[in-house]
């Protein structure tokens, strides 16, 4: 067949590469199942991509699990996004996350599930016969846990099956399929504290924490997107009608290879210190930041901003995000909105739309 083992495996770099404007050049090399990054709820989607110290509704599982420590009642959360809508119309994102406070254990468990849709490919073979198509897609099943160390500390774990579908065949040179299975967790801490009225919170989350995958050969696995982020948050107004918060995320992959073909990339735990010895390490951190403001009492329309900036030498991706929110009852929409500054960035004009039910599910 003309999808060899090898491209396969390649056709996984290209979408990503694609689908993150350089991502795995920008964080240090080739990533398997880069979706994993992708932000998946509108709200945060809107503030520059942040929420490792915000983390205060269901989608807390993927920003940073020890948010929902701090959580009571019960949410659920469903996001849609049609992805590089310029390219492409079968392309999209969905993401569903619950979350449920258990009051016989004092601890509040979750749930996600997020699908990547990557579209519609034709099989041929050696003569470049029609042979029909085919889907690939991705996935991930995560289960969440999440509790109070102290009054003012949360701690949160996450475990996760990951499921990629790139080719439901092999080659004759290469048995197999181009499928892959693997496994990951993640852990979060949050330190949340209320300062004059006003809370102040602290962020970290190691995710994607796994061993390595492949899809036909194992001598040519890859590495999880393992990620390191921490955060801030801060409400600088907080009155009974008005309320405004700001966020700040430092993020960066930590994943390291090396020049060559017969040099293997550094597994985990190796990759989580050999990472920061690559040249101008920290240009690779990337920021964002983030801005909300509520009006109501209870909370009813939001107004949310932020800026994303990677260093030029590193990826150069930056852009500005826009959204906003509305909740009425146990009902609320968000949207948000990707302003680039280049023409034709693939992530140009991306929307996302998210619709939850909450029910008492106050802090």
């Amino acid at each position: 067949m003309l999808l060899k083992g090898k491209f396969i495996i390649g056709l996984n770099v290209i979408l990503a590469l694609i689908l993150f404007g350089n991502l795995l050049y920008a964080q240090g090399g080739d990533a398997a199942v880069p979706f994993l990054l992708i932000a998946p709820d509108s709200r945060s989607g809107a503030m520059g991509e942040t929420g490792v110290a915000l983390a205060d509704n269901a989608n807390a599982i993927f920003w940073n699990p020890a948010g929902l420590a701090f959580q009571k009642g019960t949410e659920i959360s469903f996001t849609h996004a049609r992805w590089l809508p310029q390219f492409s119309s079968d392309l999209f994102y969905e993401y569903l996350s619950a979350k449920h406070y258990l009051n016989v254990i004092d601890a509040t468990v979750g749930a996600n599930i997020t699908f990547f849709n990557l579209g519609s490919f034709e099989r041929r073979d050696e003569n470049n016969t029609y042979l029909g198509t085919f889907k690939a897609f991705e996935y991930a099943v995560t289960l969440a846990y999440a509790m109070k160390l102290t009054k003012s500390l949360g701690f949160g774990l996450n475990l996760r099956y990951i499921h990629s579908q790139l080719a439901p065949f092999g080659t004759a040179e290469e048995q197999g399929r181009g499928v892959a299975n693997g496994v990951s967790f993640d852990i979060g801490l949050l330190f949340r504290e209320y300062i004059f009225g006003r809370r102040v919170s602290a962020g970290f989350n190691l995710s994607n924490l796994g061993p390595m995958i492949h899809y036909i050969d194992k001598e040519q696995a890859d590495p999880l997107p393992t990620h390191l982020r921490v955060g801030f948050a801060f409400d600088i107004i907080q009155t009974k009608y008005n309320n405004f918060t700001t966020t700040v995320d430092f993020g960066r992959v930590l994943v390291r290879r090396y020049p060559g073909e017969n040099r293997k990339p550094d597994p985990l735990p190796k990759s989580l210190i050999t990472a920061w010895g690559e040249q101008a390490s920290l240009r690779k951190v990337t920021v964002g930041l983030g801005f909300e403001y509520w009006y109501g009492s209870p909370r009813l329309i939001a107004l949310r901003a932020g800026y994303f900036y990677e260093d030029p030498r590193a990826g150069g991706r930056k852009f500005a995000t826009f959204g906003a929110g509305i909740r009425y009852s146990i009902v609320g929409v968000d949207f948000s909105y990707i302003s680039t500054f280049e023409e034709n960035h693939p992530l140009a004009n991306t929307l996302r739309f998210t619709i939850l039910l909450n029910f008492g599910g106050q802090e």
